[in-house]
């Protein structure tokens, strides 16, 4: 929600609306969503790669630890699906729209503002590593952190203007102004936090002391994320609105400041409505009513008691409870333990896949993980008997399928697909947690087309991540070289590094060897922050990546998480993998990087052997040679048998200056390749 120029019309009046604070010793109820958006906006982070989900967290950690040092306990409040009314679909739509021109602005060098694909997820990982109380609601979560705010008589903290609007008891704090960055004292011991309250009261005041009751009209009639009828233009015309004085902003602020000033005359909202919908032809003013009406009650109390859930851990959605779906789902979707993602599906049959920093002139990267969601799909079918009936976009009449609405070159399409059928045991929802370890394990292994044994070498972190690049490679639309495979490849060893480097049990020479290499890691990083030009092949090919690890996890979660969740905070820098990528295109080779750490170069063998079966014979290819191996599989077997000889031994003299982990690969390249005719 929101109402577009509110926010900054109530900053051009700061000293007349706002009052200081120096927050410390008090609850807050934050808004997770502004929260992470605002954090990852503003402090400087490198947007174009694909996320330095490694930098985020420890801005998130940071943050917090700015609030315990001021004793003040936090409690997130993430948004979660759709509404069941899907009445943001066009603001949705417009959104996604937006977000497509700014990762094509950031795909070509230009500016803007779009969340690398995982951000949320590592977010919930920080939150869940400094046990930050957090819930995430069925829907959206305004009306909750109202009612919770009031509850514990604590203060808001969001960019949201809609929270402007809510009668608040103790106020709001605009994340722009609040100063977690710049701890102050009083008389040296008690820290305190500098920001900003708005007063609802101030604001009133300074409109003639309207009625606090005529807010929410005036959201809907400016035009907020649930309702922006055209019709309101008439109105919005004949009404001539009072002015008063002239705003800098433009349009947007003098229609703000003529609503305030008009609604300010009447005692009451339905007094106030009445005279709306004079102005209206006769034939619309009761649906318009009725529209309005609804809308205003965006801002009443909600009914979900999200103290229940802190205190005790019950979380009791009527919305979702009137679904009748399957206990576990919905105890999962408040902890944050399954996507919003899966809620959409569930309830509405349609996702999202949010666009990335990617090239806009290919197939969105979203399609090479289409099998993996058409799994996911087929798991929700069944989930309750009421879906079907409540929701209003099961698109189209046939059973099996969801739509999904994805970028289609700049701009965006929703398309049907289809949920494959599966097997009785894993149809209803309801029993999936009962199936086996075994069972679920498998499901998951052969949607991401990977057997179990490749695995068994990996760290249990790292298995995940593995499997699905695993199936990454498999998809040739991907295009992936062997530098994009041991760049990522070399990236998931930052996790580990740092666990040898702050293991308190490792011998000296070993901890050298990590700090040097992970010091390494961040000099590359930082040299490709200043100013390496975006490859947008190589974007394309890790945003591809990302798309199948985000729906790899999503499916992993639905299954009760058969393989640990992999802690993302240290699995990708896009900055890293980015530069790493031209070190190995230059000059560099991997077992020159890894001879200063033994103990990585001996992870990293075994995270590039588990891959390596999986990967197309012609990433090991020099340069030049993969077209012409392609035309000697046209030829006779003995001739190409001939040929596969000469190209193995070509491969083993090119990589024998470059790189070992390469040449590990070629030795069975004729085998691997005889394998991929006989299949």
């Amino acid at each position: 929600m929101g109402i577009r120029g509110l926010m900054s019309f109530v900053e051009d009046h700061s000293n007349e609306f706002f009052t200081d604070l120096k927050l410390r010793d008090t609850k807050i109820v934050i808004d997770g969503y502004a929260l992470f958006h605002r954090l990852s906006f503003n402090s400087n982070l490198e947007l174009r790669y694909g996320g330095d989900y490694d930098s985020f967290a420890d801005i998130v950690q940071n943050f917090f630890e700015s609030l315990f040092a001021c004793n003040i306990c936090p409690y997130v409040v993430l948004d979660g699906g759709c509404d069941i009314s899907d009445k943001k679909l066009t603001t949705l739509k417009d959104r996604a729209r937006e977000k497509i021109q700014m990762a094509h602005s950031l795909s070509v060098g230009g500016s803007g503002y779009v969340c690398p694909l995982l951000i949320r997820e590592v977010f919930i990982q920080v939150l869940i590593k400094l046990q930050v109380c957090f819930v995430q609601c069925f829907s959206e979560a305004d009306r909750d952190i109202m009612t919770l705010a009031n509850h514990w008589n604590c203060p808001v903290l969001s960019s949201d203007s809609d929270f402007c609007i809510f009668d608040l008891k103790t106020g709001f704090c605009p994340l722009n102004s609040f100063q977690w960055r710049n701890i102050n004292t009083i008389k040296g011991t008690q820290n305190y936090i500098p920001a900003k309250c708005f007063s609802l009261d101030a604001f009133c005041h300074h409109f003639s002391n309207m009625n606090k009751a005529l807010l929410p009209l005036f959201a809907v009639l400016c035009g907020n994320d649930h309702i922006n009828l055209p019709i309101m233009e008439t109105f919005l015309s004949k009404a001539r609105l009072p002015l008063g004085a002239t705003s800098s902003k433009g349009r947007r602020h003098h229609r703000i400041l003529g609503l305030l000033n008009w609604l300010s005359h009447f005692a009451n909202p339905t007094e106030a409505l009445d005279n709306v919908l004079k102005y209206l032809p006769k034939k619309d003013r009761e649906n318009v009513k009725e529209l309005l009406c609804c809308s205003m009650e965006e801002y009443q109390q909600s009914r979900v008691k999200l103290q229940d859930f802190f205190q005790c851990g019950t979380y009791a959605c009527p919305d979702a409870l009137n679904l009748g779906l399957p206990e576990w789902v919905l105890v999962a979707l408040a902890k944050g333990q399954l996507s919003p993602f899966i809620s959409d599906a569930l309830v509405l049959r349609r996702t999202i896949l949010h666009t990335q920093v990617e090239n806009m002139q290919q197939p969105n990267a979203h399609r090479i993980s289409q099998p993996i969601r058409q799994i996911i799909y087929g798991l929700l079918l069944n989930a309750s008997p009421h879906l079907d009936k409540t929701s209003r976009n099961a698109l189209p009449p046939q059973p099996l399928a969801f739509s999904e609405m994805e970028r289609i070159n700049k701009n965006i399409k929703t398309s049907i697909i289809d949920a494959v059928e599966l097997a009785k045991d894993h149809s209803d929802l309801s029993k999936l947690t009962e199936l086996s370890l075994r069972r679920r394990q498998m499901l998951l292994l052969e949607t991401l087309k990977v057997k179990q044994t490749i695995l068994e070498p990996i760290p249990a972190s790292l298995k995940l991540p593995v499997a699905v690049s695993c199936y990454w490679l498999q998809h040739t639309e991907t295009k992936t070289k062997l530098h994009h495979l041991q760049s990522l490849l070399l990236a998931m060893l930052v996790g580990p590094l740092t666990a040898i480097i702050n293991s308190p049990g490792k011998e000296e020479l070993q901890e050298d060897g990590a700090k040097m290499l992970y010091a390494e890691f961040q000099r590359v990083k930082v040299q490709t922050r200043l100013g390496t030009r975006l490859d947008l092949d190589t974007a394309h090919i890790f945003c591809q990546w990302q798309s199948c690890l985000q729906m790899g996890m999503y499916l992993n979660q639905l299954l009760s998480t058969p393989l640990p969740e992999p802690d993302l905070t240290r699995l990708y820098s896009g900055s890293l993998v980015h530069g790493l990528c031209q070190q190995l295109l230059a000059s560099t080779s991997v077992e020159s990087l890894l001879s200063m750490c033994p103990e990585a170069k001996q992870l990293y063998e075994h995270l590039f052997n588990a891959t390596r079966s999986y990967a197309p014979t012609e990433i090991f290819l020099p340069k030049g040679k993969s077209n012409s191996k392609k035309k000697r599989q046209k030829k006779q077997n003995t001739s190409c048998s001939k040929n596969r000889g000469r190209t193995t031994a070509h491969t083993k003299c090119w990589y024998k200056g470059n790189n070992r982990f390469g040449l590990l690969m070629v030795e069975n390249l004729e085998e691997h390749s005889e394998a991929s005719d006989l299949e």
